[in-house]
């Protein structure tokens, strides 16, 4: 069963947790999104591309890496690079 851990997900280390960041090209906070460590990267991605716009570059590491997140990119007109 799940427990109410305030956010934190446990692993062999004890608890861990996530900050899944959006960041403009200098870098700067567009949107921030925190999680249980053990949560999939991707999960995350939904809430994150609704901030991006036609144009807008993404560029992730692999724990992005699903078709998913593409098609999203692609629907608000933006690019995803996104290693496999």
């Amino acid at each position: 069963g799940d427990s109410d851990d305030g956010g934190m997900g446990r692993s062999r280390g004890g608890l861990t947790s996530k900050i899944h960041a959006l960041v403009d090209a200098e870098g700067r906070p567009v949107s921030l999104r925190l999680t249980a460590g053990q949560v999939a990267d991707c999960s995350e991605a939904d809430a994150l591309i609704d901030t991006i716009g036609e144009g807008d570059i993404l560029l992730a590491d692999k724990g992005y890496d699903s078709n998913a997140i593409r098609a999203k990119a692609a629907e608000r007109k933006a690019w995803a690079n996104i290693p496999p």
